[in-house]
């Protein structure tokens, strides 16, 4: 789950991370009464769920109330397209107006969970403003890492080792210590699986605060994080994959043609692979995961079939916990109440795979049942390809 940057920034205040000082609006007539307070210049930020804000003219600087003014109207709903938008970018609904900052330096520090060291790796580099991956690429030596012993937690010695990396005055060495232990604090008790501040700025009189802040957090670990979940803004996330999170579906629309249905994220991967392979494209990632019921398997064929973009299903299930049969029911229940006017594939294995496949075969719809998952990739491929020429 993401978070607005300013929603990121007052958890982190909670836990004493230094931040600008700055107030949220989505009216501009607000703007007189916040410059008041915060006192010239000020950053006018657009919030949306994406990177690369600036480049796409959603943050300026303003040095007068006139300069502030134009900047959130100008912002203010206002469709923004960045690298991480798409084309068809978002629209901007909030704009965060912060004091403007005296940035002596740029640096920049991040928090994720490493799965293969099965630990939260904290990275540092002195290539603030910058993505990570670029600097990864052409410069990985500018970044300094450090594993972090879950049952320990950040010491002191590992954050004086990474702040020493930054290459900063005494007063600043010292702030950035004191900024890294409270990050990891704040990463740890909200069950984050990334805090990323870029940049982290240090200013002439050496203070150091998070400039810009990205916080993402572990789906699973909402239930004991209710003011988490508060901070969750539907209007950036697509209508399609709000209706999925409601029945526990874990849903993504993507741009292709092909509606896919998996249980496990590995093969609903291989699957996308596999279509692509095939010559079509995925319309979805969409796992049902490994027990769903059949009132679950309903809801994502009426999910799926709802994106107006899809011309074919493959559905694509190895039988453990959720059986052939019960898979084969939920189809079969799900087509006598939507009107399916695509070509639907299904593959499955596993566990009362004869009795599924048998439950398809009487149903008296016109499933096409393959034998194996690249001859399902390529039956609806297929399929698609004839529709479009009929």
């Amino acid at each position: 789950m993401n978070i607005h940057e300013y929603q990121g920034k007052e958890i982190l205040r909670k836990f004493g991370v230094p931040t600008p000082k700055g107030s949220v609006l989505n009216d501009a007539n607000d703007v007189k009464a916040i410059v008041a307070e915060l006192g010239l210049p000020v950053v006018v930020k657009a919030q949306i769920h994406a990177g690369g804000r600036g480049k796409g003219g959603g943050v300026k600087l303003a040095k007068t109330l006139e300069e502030a003014q134009e900047a959130v109207e100008s912002i203010l709903g206002m469709n923004l397209v960045t690298h991480q938008t798409g084309p068809e970018g978002k629209k901007v609904n909030t704009v965060l107006i912060e004091e403007g900052m005296d940035i002596a330096k740029e640096l920049y520090i991040g928090i994720v969970i490493d799965r293969e060291q099965e630990k939260a790796c904290v990275m540092v580099s002195e290539e603030g403003g910058m993505e990570i991956e670029e600097i990864a690429e052409n410069s990985p030596e500018k970044i300094m890492k450090e594993w972090v012993d879950p049952t320990m937690g950040l010491m002191p010695s590992q954050a004086r080792k990474l702040a020493f990396f930054l290459n900063l005055p005494p007063e600043g060495f010292k702030a950035a210590v004191g900024f890294l232990l409270k990050l990891y604090k704040a990463f740890e008790a909200k069950d984050c699986s990334l805090a990323e501040i870029n940049p982290l700025v240090v200013t002439g009189d050496n203070k150091v605060l998070a400039l810009d802040c990205k916080m993402n957090f572990d789906s699973n670990a909402l239930f004991r994080q209710k003011d988490v979940v508060e901070c969750r803004d539907l209007s950036e996330e697509e209508e399609l994959e709000i209706e999925a999170s409601k029945y526990d579906l874990n849903y993504i629309k993507l741009d292709g043609s092909i509606g896919c249905m998996v249980n496990g994220a590995g093969l609903a991967m291989a699957t996308m692979d596999i279509i692509k392979i095939s010559g079509g494209e995925p319309a979805n990632f969409l796992d049902v995961g490994g027990g769903a019921s059949e009132e679950q398997i309903e809801n994502a064929l009426r999910i799926i079939l709802a994106d107006e973009s899809v011309q074919g299903i493959f559905i694509n299930i190895f039988g453990g916990i959720l059986r052939c049969d019960r898979l084969a029911n939920g189809v079969v229940n799900a087509a006598g109440k939507i009107n399916i006017k695509v070509p639907v594939v299904i593959r499955m294995e596993g566990t009362n795979v004869d009795e599924g496949k048998k439950i398809l075969e009487d149903s008296g719809f016109d499933f096409t049942v393959a034998s194996g998952m690249r001859d399902g990739a390529e039956k609806v491929v297929a399929a698609v390809k004839t529709a479009a020429e009929v």
